[in-house]
């Protein structure tokens, strides 16, 4: 395993990290996961997915086939757990505020050849993607990285609802596709509504396949 991580990284400890994701953590759900292969096995990628729950991250961490740098909000980086998080690579992101610095080390994690993921709605919600902030098509585009939608489903407990006991949680893997490279503001205003509509669509696509079309 030779994906590049951000300075400071522990590439043992991302690899236990993605151990347990695999193991004990996802002992507590069903993951069903489609489309795994699609995820080029080199080259520069970023990964945007859905966010309805906080057991994303860790899922796609243990599903995806490679080292994956998430980026993630700052509060989680506090104590043992941001120790943690720093250590396996994880970056993190001051939400609606302009925070340059861990793009750029994003950035430099994909002009190396390795893989980042972004949720491009900015916060947990629904998970449907009726919005994208800019980051994930801006790193793309930057870095000449291709884009490869995923959608999760499965994590968030209904409104209203008891804790289950291992949830189904299905990931589906989209098909990796290139941005144009055009200047401008306007043209990244664009290639962030394509990656928004090409991760909402397979967001669409996974709730038909498990009977919750919205």
């Amino acid at each position: 395993m030779t994906d590049q991580l951000p300075e400071g990284s522990a590439p043992w400890l991302h690899d236990v990290g993605r151990w347990i994701a695999r193991g004990p953590l996802r002992a507590g759900f069903r993951v069903r996961a489609r489309g795994v292969s699609r995820i080029p096995l080199e080259g520069p990628v970023v990964v945007v997915a859905n966010h309805s729950s906080m057991a994303d991250g860790p899922i796609l961490l243990g599903v995806l086939p490679r080292r994956v740098v998430f980026l993630i909000k700052q509060e989680m980086f506090k104590g043992v757990v941001g120790t943690l998080l720093r250590k396996i690579g994880q970056l993190a992101v001051r939400r609606g505020a302009p925070d340059r610095a861990p793009l750029l080390a994003a950035q430099r994690v994909l002009r190396a050849g390795g893989v980042v993921g972004v949720f491009p709605e900015g916060t947990r919600g629904t998970g449907d993607v009726a919005e994208a902030q800019a980051g994930a098509a801006w790193l793309a585009r930057s870095t000449g990285a291709v884009v490869v939608p995923v959608a999760c489903r499965g994590t968030l407990r209904p409104a209203g609802t008891r804790r289950r006991f291992r949830p189904v949680v299905d990931v589906l893997v989209g098909e990796p596709f290139e941005l144009p490279d055009d200047r401008g503001r306007q043209a990244l205003v664009k290639a962030t509504e394509q990656v928004r509509d090409r991760l909402a669509t397979l967001v669409a696509e996974l709730d038909s396949q498990r009977g919750e079309v919205k």
